[in-house]
């Protein structure tokens, strides 16, 4: 193209590149010789692996795309980082896996520095993400993987100051909301739960029982029900406890979304929130703070969560196993006195 042009390589090179050292009609004559050549320019590619750096992160998930839109925690957090990415000038490219290995080139071929895994285990994300030898960042690791960096969340402490809570307001009565124990709705043993390879899901249910405890609930007296993690089956996990002759006074969902499914489902019972029932979720998703009412739960800190991790793969170092993050009781509207506290 530079001999079609009649310049040298550097001239054609810096037409491209450095366009305001080089005369106007030597661009003009550069340019004509490219597109009558069909060339459309230097490969974005290769000029980013020759800089060695791309200043950009990738998110990689294990789920399809409109994940990152469609759940309330995953917005939540993408928003986050798209703040910190956009306070440092850094690009951001959403990645999914949802194929299973043979989509793994989305991660292998993605033009970015590093990556912020949201994933479930090592099984999949991580190895592709090691293989590919970019640093990584782990969130909501799932499982207990001590040699993979992650930015993680105290899920028993906030899930036993939730406890705390609804114990401290008398309620005794008391039903947990899980997820990630299957998607059929109904109540599952305490060996069902602690059998779960999701340490966020025993976690949460270990500091709820916990909490509890301390105000003289045992085990067998806090039923935890099966619930999808969307929450689309909730009235399938709650009509038997509600239909029974000692309905709870309180739930503990392990999610916000899950909480919000099942607000909706007590006023169309005709059941009041507090008054009848109160209900505390886990994350601290915006549509908490917007429900009808408003929702007591224990928030994650996403801008420190988000900080850390861009921090970690633009900046280094690397957090060394499992970085924990405190959470904070958010309380609201949802949760009040136990109707049976002074009887």
């Amino acid at each position: 193209m530079a001999a079609a042009a009649g310049v040298s390589q550097g001239t054609a090179s810096n037409v491209f590149n450095r366009p305001e050292v080089v005369r106007e009609e030597v661009r003009e004559r550069v340019r004509e010789a490219a597109r009558v050549l069909g060339y459309a320019g230097p490969s974005p590619k290769g000029r980013l692996l020759r800089a060695g750096k791309a200043h950009a992160i990738g998110v990689a998930a294990a789920e399809p795309l409109d994940y990152f839109f469609a759940d309330p925690w995953a917005r939540r957090l993408m928003a986050e980082v798209a703040r910190v990415c956009d306070a440092r000038g850094a690009g951001l490219a959403l990645v999914s896996v949802a194929g299973g290995r043979q989509v793994a080139w989305s991660i292998e071929s993605a033009l970015v520095d590093g990556f912020l895994l949201r994933c479930g285990g090592r099984e999949l994300l991580v190895e592709i993400a090691q293989r590919r030898g970019l640093p990584f960042v782990a969130l909501s690791l799932d499982t207990a993987e001590p040699d993979v960096p992650a930015v993680d969340i105290d899920d028993f402490g906030g899930a036993r100051e939730a406890a705390r809570h609804v114990a401290a307001l008398g309620h005794r009565r008391v039903a947990i909301l899980g997820i990630g124990l299957g998607d059929m709705a109904g109540r599952v043993t305490p060996e069902a739960v602690r059998a779960t390879r999701f340490v966020n899901v025993r976690e949460r249910a270990r500091g709820f029982r916990a909490g509890l405890a301390e105000a003289g609930l045992a085990e067998d007296a806090v039923p935890v029900v099966a619930v999808a993690n969307d929450g689309g089956n909730v009235g399938e996990a709650l009509g038997p406890l509600f239909d029974g002759l000692a309905p709870p006074t309180a739930l503990l969902a392990m999610s916000d979304l899950v909480a919000l499914e099942a607000l909706g489902w007590l006023r169309a019972r005709g059941l009041r929130v507090p008054g009848d029932v109160s209900v505390a979720g886990f994350d601290g998703v915006p549509e908490g703070a917007e429900s009808r009412p408003p929702l007591t739960t224990v928030e994650q800190p996403f801008a420190r969560i988000a900080e850390r991790a861009v921090a970690a793969i633009l900046d280094g170092p690397l957090p060394v196993g499992r970085e924990v993050l405190p959470l904070t009781l958010v309380v609201r509207g949802s949760t009040g006195p136990a109707p049976d506290a002074g009887a």
